[in-house]
């Protein structure tokens, strides 16, 4: 729980937390507000764009009260924090805890608008996007936060005050080790501009305990390391630990009394929230990044193996449970790291599920309606690995809410949506059946019947006229490859076998080959023998045809091939089980369209867009090259560029201003100095400042960047 210091809280007193099940919000504590007169305020509505006017607490003078906050005040505030914030000994003294002292001074005033932002948006029932990814390369979050809060100036100066630098204070800051590349950074830029744009939107990831790898160059090379961006603690989370949910593995499936479908048995563990709070720029929304960490209870604690010193087998459980978190893409060469890596998606899918419906259902109250439901949600998957949303939410819609299959596949049809991240067929994610079918039996049914609906659609759409083009799209199009066609399906492709080296009868085309002169009306009857032969009940499998009638096999299409393995194509879950689907830049969008899905872009076209990704102009200009910023501010006239590129057109009219070009040398020069410096301290190298820089940087492509 934060607490607030006496000396920068006396200005506002804590917003009570947010009705939402779980909150987005934190409660400072520890002080009390005098009390303040009521006045008006006027906060945009993201859901209709219009104002919404009401009374307002103290809480909600907010914006006027912390862009009023002067260092002095900062720095009593942040020295409180490194006298009573319990993370180092009091005769410590370094730039570290400076760091940690001053972040948890800024995420007071984070927490002020947290609380706001969810109040509104509980009081409204906005419609809310959560999007789910895998990865999210947040970057550092003090200047980010501060700097979105128009605070720079004034903690720069109360560092100052204090006998600290504000640069050498952040650079302090290690790395979240949410994420790796472009994929995690498009995540982090989406909630950045979410956020600054005023939309209720929250971020879903795991909470990794080791990221990746940190990479450590010594003198016989690269090593790879586990991260250790946790060791000091993270001033920027709140872990609620009254917001859990439970994630099943394994067990098996069972029809109840009831009709339902029950999971049953199987492995239980426990998903806990870690909220950040993610802070728009020149606003008070502060939208959430929710983190799952896993764990089981204390109970499944075996102390009897314990104390028999059956160490191992005494905390398996909570290892097994703790290791789902512990490394971001985890080694999967292995069955192990496969089961591993599956067991990563399902958590982040069930537990972020479940936390959204029981947000929706407590918003809703009395006048819950399951069809509200994709009206107040949106589901956006980030690449292939939350896929296992679909299967998930109709899981949860049928088994523990009581829809109907068709009432929760309209349902999920509506509410998710899936971004595409690659063009190569190969990179396209694919899961060993037989391993998913193990972890997660329930959803393996889901997914056979959704594949056996598409398979359906695809020949309504198709007809039985071009069988070639029929099997072409079934192979395009089918989320399970490599297994057997569903007997509605695999009738279509019941063929005569040879015998006495004379096909007897495969189709119309055949007949015709082996009598040219059969009249219309024989070929009619022969049509009809063939038919009855080939037809098969829906309840039973196609290949029983062989063995009721020897002279008929199924095409080898029709049939699992041993030789090769059974998979589940996840992407092609992604199209058929979401409403968008959509590229990161034109260019891919088309390749997505042309190619990639082509079979599904036929089928449904509407589905297909485009959303070009962008970086944001904060982080990347604004906050790590301020003086560059204030030049092009200069110039321009404003500093509206921050929040509309567009504006930056404005500085071609003094291309060739010298003026321009001598503020613009020297501004990069400095930051040369910069490079230098950090050479010298980490290597023992000294280089010129007139050197070209050449400076290899990974965001999920390498670039290469001339200074």
């Amino acid at each position: 729980m934060a607490t607030a210091s006496p000396p920068l809280a006396t200005a506002f007193r804590p917003l009570a937390a947010g009705s939402g099940t779980g909150g987005g919000g934190a409660h400072a504590a520890g002080w009390v507000a005098p009390r303040r007169g009521r006045r008006g305020f006027v906060v945009r509505s993201v859901a209709s764009d219009r104002e919404v006017r009401g009374p307002a607490s103290t809480e909600e003078e907010l914006s006027a009260v912390l862009t009023s906050i002067d260092s002095s005040a900062i720095a009593s505030n942040i020295q409180h924090h490194a006298d009573f914030t319990p993370l180092f000994s009091p005769e410590h003294s370094s730039p570290l805890k400076a760091y940690h002292a001053t972040a948890k001074s800024v995420f007071d005033s984070l927490i002020i608008n947290w609380n706001a932002t969810y109040d509104y948006y509980n009081k409204v029932n906005a419609k809310q996007a959560y999007y789910l990814s895998m990865e999210f390369l947040q970057g550092r979050a003090l200047t980010n936060a501060i700097g979105n809060l128009e605070l720079t100036g004034q903690y720069a100066e109360a560092l100052k005050q204090l006998g600290h630098n504000l640069e050498d204070v952040a650079s302090q800051e290690p790395d979240p080790a949410l994420g790796n590349g472009g994929l995690g950074r498009l995540a982090s830029c989406f909630l950045d501009s979410m956020a600054t744009l005023n939309y209720p939107a929250w971020g879903y990831g795991l909470r990794y305990r080791y990221g990746l790898f940190k990479q450590i160059i010594t003198k016989d090379g690269q090593e790879e390391v586990a991260e250790n961006w946790l060791e000091m603690g993270n001033p920027w989370e709140i872990v609620r630990n009254d917001v859990s949910y439970p994630v099943k593995f394994y067990g098996k499936v069972v029809e109840g009394t009831d009709g339902r479908k029950h999971w049953i048995g199987g492995e239980n563990i426990k998903a806990v929230a870690h909220d950040v709070p993610i802070p728009g720029y020149k606003t008070k929304t502060t939208n959430n990044l929710r983190l799952w960490s896993t764990t089981v209870p204390s109970q499944n604690f075996d102390l009897g193996a314990f104390n028999a010193g059956d160490h191992a087998k005494a905390n398996e459980a909570h290892l097994n449970a703790e290791k789902i978190c512990h490394v971001l893409y985890p080694g999967d060469e292995s069955s192990e790291g496969k089961i591993l890596r599956l067991k990563q998606q399902y958590t982040l899918c069930s537990a972020s599920l479940q936390d959204i419906i029981s947000r929706f259902e407590s918003r809703a109250g009395d006048s819950l309606n399951w069809e509200d439901f994709p009206s107040k949600v949106a589901v956006q998957m980030n690449d292939t690995h939350p896929t296992l949303c679909i299967p998930e939410l109709m899981r949860i819609l049928m088994d523990i809410k009581g829809l109907s299959w068709n009432e929760a596949w309209s349902i999920t049809e509506r509410t998710v949506a899936y971004t595409n991240h690659t063009v190569l067929p190969e990179a396209l994610e694919k899961w060993s059946l037989d391993i998913m079918q193990k972890l997660l039996p329930r959803h393996v049914e889901i997914i056979e019947t959704i594949d056996e609906e598409l398979m359906n659609n695809i020949v309504s759409k198709y007809g039985t006229a071009d069988i070639s083009l029929l099997k072409q799209k079934l192979k395009d199009m089918r989320i399970l490859d490599n297994v057997d066609l569903p007997a509605s399906v695999a009738k279509l492709f019941v063929k005569t076998k040879m015998k006495k080296g004379k096909l007897l009868v495969e189709s119309l085309e055949s007949i015709a080959e082996a009598d040219e002169k059969t009249e219309p009306e024989e070929e009619e009857n022969i049509l009809s023998e063939t038919t009855e032969k080939k037809g098969e009940s829906d309840s039973e499998e196609a290949p029983d045809a062989e063995k009721e009638d020897p002279e008929y096999e199924l095409d080898p299409f029709a049939k699992y091939d041993p030789q090769l393995p059974r998979v589940v194509r996840m992407a092609n879950l992604c199209v058929v089980g979401g409403h968008s689907v959509n590229g990161v830049a034109e260019i891919h969008s088309e390749i997505v369209k042309q190619d990639v899905f082509n079979s599904f872009y036929e089928m449904w076209p509407t589905k297909f867009q485009n959303k070009t990704n962008g970086v944001t102009p904060r982080r990347w200009i604004r906050f790590c090259n301020p003086e560059l910023s204030a030049i092009i501010s200069k110039w321009i006239g404003s500093d509206d560029w921050i929040l509309n590129t567009d504006k930056l057109a404005g500085l071609k009219k003094f291309a060739d201003d010298e003026d321009l070009q001598s503020e613009w040398r020297t501004a990069k020069r400095n930051n040369k100095m910069k490079v230098v410096s950090l050479i010298r301290d980490k290597t023992g190298y000294v280089v010129s400042p007139d050197a070209m820089f050449d400076v290899q940087v990974y965001f999920g492509q390498e670039t290469s960047v001339f200074c």
